[in-house]
């Protein structure tokens, strides 16, 4: 908008008011992300954004106020960690009596699956107390290996192609019969 004409007469020595704009627009509205950050970063009730705090920051900042407790609790976390020692001594004993059976399956074809289960299954059934494992590592393509934890290999097909006929030419109650054999 143009400022308003002068006229001609004597006024050269008044100021003259210049009007301004009173127009708003959208942009103006508009805040940066710096500028939110600098009027307090958001923790405005109104604010949409939300800081949330990961739970790992939560429980630092709730263990550091206990950490500072009396002796005699640093002595009954001693004897209680002592205790957890002797169990998992315990349970390594027993678990050194207990055959572990692994079954390294392929995942390229969901009959290498089918056939782990049925073995893992029949071998839980026949022999009570017998661990059995389905892949605990990464498994190779295409091989379907049945063997006992740092010891004897019952089955060991490896590399096989589609139609993995190896596999499928097993009869799966001959292989638990066959390995139950030889645990025993």
């Amino acid at each position: 908008m143009a400022p308003p004409k002068s006229t001609g007469g004597g006024d050269k020595g008044k100021s003259v008011a210049v009007a301004t704009s009173t127009r708003q627009t959208r942009s103006m509205d508009r805040q940066t992300r710096s500028q939110t950050q600098a009027r307090g970063g958001g923790k405005s009730p109104s604010s949409k954004l939300m800081n949330f705090e990961s739970p790992e920051k939560r429980k630092r900042k709730t263990t550091k106020g206990k950490e500072g407790g009396s002796a005699t609790k640093k002595i009954k976390k001693e004897k209680e960690e002592e205790a957890v020692v002797d169990d998992d001594k315990d349970e390594d004993e027993e678990a050194s009596e207990k055959k572990t059976i692994v079954i390294e399956h392929c995942k390229q074809h969901k009959s290498f699956t089918e056939r782990a289960n049925e073995v893992k299954e029949g071998l839980e059934n026949a022999v009570p107390g017998i661990i059995v494992t389905v892949n605990p590592d990464k498994p190779r393509r295409g091989c379907f290996e049945i063997r006992e934890e740092g010891g004897e290999t019952f089955i060991s097909l490896l590399d096989m192609k589609k139609p993995f006929t190896p596999m499928t030419e097993l009869d799966m109650e001959e292989v638990v019969a066959n390995i139950v054999e030889k645990i025993k």
